[in-house]
């Protein structure tokens, strides 16, 4: 078994290609590589989608939420290193269920656990808390390509 291990943001550029305002994962917590890992995401007022979701309540858009997941997912694939031409798509999402609204100044906890991954492609059962509460679960398949394929 292997030795957990944590990511900071320096690490995060380096292996997702995301910027703001669409990088949703300020830091990596404990990553087993090829098995799991536990992720965070502060999410303040500042944040761009809180404009127009909703402006006399800000809510996190669900579909954020399981990006937020999607990417924590592929810091797990991508834990030693990702490829200059690699990219990560969303293949499939199922049985996703939001439970908790996810409010400016909560810090949502994303967890990935990798369930199979073969010829490029990686399922994972993922979850997002908030205070222990989960806000949202789901069954995520992503696939690693090359930029253009």
């Amino acid at each position: 078994m292997s030795t957990p291990i944590a990511i900071d943001i320096n690490k995060i550029l380096k292996l997702l290609p995301h910027r703001y305002p669409f990088l949703l994962v300020d830091r990596v917590l404990e990553i087993t590589p090829r098995e799991s890992i536990t992720a965070l995401k502060n999410v303040t007022m500042n944040e761009p989608f809180f404009q127009g979701h909703f402006p006399d309540f800000p809510v996190m858009p669900g579909v954020l939420i399981i990006e937020a997941l999607a990417q924590t997912a592929a810091l797990l694939t991508f834990s030693e290193e990702r490829a200059e031409d690699a990219i990560y798509y969303f293949a499939g999402i199922d049985g996703a269920r939001f439970k908790k609204p996810v409010l400016p100044g909560d810090q949502l906890i994303m967890t990935a656990i990798l369930e199979r991954g073969r010829a490029g492609i990686y399922k994972f059962a993922v979850k997002a808390t908030v205070d222990g509460e989960i806000a949202a679960e789901a069954n995520i398949t992503c696939a690693v390509r090359t930029k253009g394929a």
